[in-house]
């Protein structure tokens, strides 16, 4: 256990992110979860039996200080950090032109400055397992939407994958982006319902992600766009 792979997970008490948290438990990995509301990490926790190996941090993916004691804690708890995820994301579900300003700062934080502050808090630990970084993307971030802010910041995600690769690249750290379509989960919570047609399920997704973080050693998988079957763009 103690020379089993860790991975970090932002946004990991629910939805896409506890998804992963448990397939790579049950993979043998050891695991930090964080995200904002500490009841629900706690909840998630417990469902699964309060694992010796998952850790649970509560924390603001777009605070510097947060996700730095996240990577600091999981190695001094770990002894290592091979993979993180940033997972972690927010929707406003409004337009350009006609929504409400307000939600945008914290969608823009979370969703674009979150995954570089993780990048720049856990590149020395990676650099020493020539471990792997996974930035979950959208769709959205290769396909343009009519006044969707949400999308815009998924094509920064986009850029960010691929500007992080050719840096690390020379460290033997591998980047991939996982850009989902419709995936089943609290993300549609905003409008109300979830969009007709067939979805993807969390675990789904997961699948995903857990097969790009267990690539053998010296491979790079980029990166994964994944829809549902009936999902037209």
């Amino acid at each position: 256990m103690t020379d089993s792979p860790v991975a970090l997970i932002t946004g990991g008490g629910s939805g896409i992110g506890a998804a992963v948290a448990r397939q790579l438990l049950d993979a043998g990995h050891r695991v930090t979860v964080t995200g904002r509301g500490e009841r629900r990490l706690r909840g998630f926790a417990e469902e699964l039996g309060n694992p010796e190996g998952l850790l649970t941090l509560a924390g603001d993916a777009a605070d510097y200080d947060s996700v730095r004691s996240a990577v600091d804690r999981t190695v001094k708890e770990f002894g290592r950090l091979d993979t993180v995820v940033a997972n972690a994301g927010t929707a406003t579900h409004d337009s350009v032109a006609d929504g409400d300003p307000a939600g945008w700062t914290s969608m823009v934080l979370t969703n674009v400055l979150g995954p570089a502050l993780l990048i720049r808090a856990s590149v020395d630990a990676l650099k020493e397992t020539r471990g792997r970084i996974v930035l979950v993307g959208s769709v959205a971030g290769f396909v343009p939407t009519p006044g969707n802010i949400y999308g815009a910041t998924k094509w920064a995600v986009t850029g960010l994958a691929e500007n992080t690769r050719r840096q690390v690249t020379e460290w033997g750290i591998g980047v991939t982006l996982i850009a989902p379509g419709r995936v089943e989960t609290p993300f549609w919570d905003g409008y109300g319902s979830f969009p007709p047609g067939h979805l993807l399920t969390a675990d789904q997704l997961a699948d995903s992600i857990v097969w790009a973080i267990r690539q053998p050693e010296g491979v790079d998988v980029n990166t994964v766009v994944v829809r549902p079957i009936g999902q037209p763009n």
